[in-house]
């Protein structure tokens, strides 16, 4: 019973059915004009149907009205583009209209029976409508009086349903529309994942050197050592302040630049830091690296990063070789250190996988792990 009843408390039942009435305003003022002609005004409708923001403009009130949810995808607020969607728009004018006509005389009628059968219940004398006369029993129109007040109920919800479901199959959006949705919600995921990276790579480097060069600098017992330690944990820690300031920046202000990121022209800085953390670095740089693209050469910068935390995390300190080679319209990077009983498997670990997710965006390709007794990273990056 609870549930039967629960439409009589939703205010979309109530907006949806003054919905279906606002049309009928419409044809009430044309039939003071002629009631002769009562389908004039679904014919203006039609012409009135193929101007684009007409659309727009049913769209908002389908949402608000019958959804009552501003942001229901599956109701348009755009003008129409194709003729198809001109289409769409006549003919849910068309509908709507028609719908109105149902539910105009319904809203009046119904009640209207209701009173005449309570009255005929207490003996006021036979029912009298514009057709016929009937004639009842007292105790038949007791009964019957509910009957129509339920038929009302059944209509309003209905019938709000009715025409809710049509808004959605007229009114929603076209191909095109769900296409940019899709491309739209693509381009958010794919931000989300490089600012998810970019936290990964910064923050994750940034602590691993710290941790590497506060268990040095405690097993060392040397206050020289502890120094060039210190130094190092505050140079690694104020670069990392920036990155996350970068990164917390992209997500404040939507259209902020990528250019502001690190790129391998700054490489320096991530080989002088691994090898203040203890790591014997090895560094050869061939080509013109200052002529990467820039969003090659970020990348580029942020897999370098990674593949040097993966070393000081996993390995320690121990000889690291590190190539980056500019040749032929492509970026090679390449990481190797010896291996050690601790390393991550192929496939594990979000930042080996954050290598590949940027090689694969960029058109390169990835490969990662044990290579002729070494840990390899190697990237290749296509310039163009």
């Amino acid at each position: 019973m609870v549930r039967f009843l629960r439409p009589l408390v939703r205010g979309t039942t109530y907006t949806r059915w003054l919905h279906l009435w606002v049309p009928m305003l419409f044809e009430s003022v044309w039939l003071f004009i002629d009631m002769s002609k009562p389908w004039v005004p679904a014919v203006l409708l039609i012409p009135l149907g193929l101007i684009p923001a007409v659309r727009r403009g049913e769209g908002v009130q389908a949402r608000y009205m019958l959804a009552w949810d501003s942001q229901d995808a599956a109701i348009s607020v755009t003008p129409s583009v194709t003729w198809r969607d001109r289409l769409r728009t006549v003919l849910w004018l068309e509908a709507r209209m028609v719908l109105g006509w149902v539910a105009g005389p319904l809203t009046v009628w119904l009640p209207a029976a209701t009173v005449l059968l309570v009255g005929a219940a207490f003996g006021s004398g036979p029912i009298h409508t514009p057709v016929m006369t009937v004639t009842l029993p007292q105790w038949t129109c007791a009964l019957l009086a509910p009957l129509p007040l339920l038929a009302l109920y059944g209509s309003v919800v209905g019938l709000g349903e009715l025409i809710t479901a049509i808004a959605r199959r007229l009114l929603g959006p076209s191909p095109i529309e769900r296409l940019a949705a899709m491309e739209e919600r693509t381009e958010q995921l794919l931000e989300r994942n490089r600012i998810a990276r970019e936290l990964h790579d910064s923050i994750g480097h940034a602590l691993t050197v710290a941790v590497v060069q506060a268990g040095a600098a405690r097993a060392a017992g040397d206050p020289a050592f502890t120094d060039r330690a210190l130094a190092a944990i505050e140079d690694t820690g104020r670069a990392a302040l920036e990155d996350l300031e970068r990164v917390l920046g992209v997500l404040r202000e939507a259209e902020r630049p990528a250019s502001s990121r690190p790129t391998l022209t700054e490489a320096d800085r991530l080989l002088e830091s691994a090898r203040s953390s203890g790591a014997k670095v090895d560094a050869e740089v061939r080509g013109p690296v200052e002529t990467v693209p820039g969003p090659v050469s970020r990348e580029g910068y942020r897999i370098l990063q990674e593949s040097l935390t993966n070393v000081l995390r996993h390995a320690g300190s121990v000889p690291v070789r590190v190539r980056i080679e500019v040749v032929d319209g492509t970026l090679g990077l390449e990481v190797r250190n010896p291996l050690t009983a601790d390393i991550p498997g192929p496939g594990r670990g979000s930042g080996l996988r954050g290598i590949r997710e940027r090689a694969a965006l960029l058109g390169g390709r990835a490969r990662t792990g044990p290579d002729q007794g070494d840990w390899q990273v190697h990237v290749e990056l296509p310039l163009r």
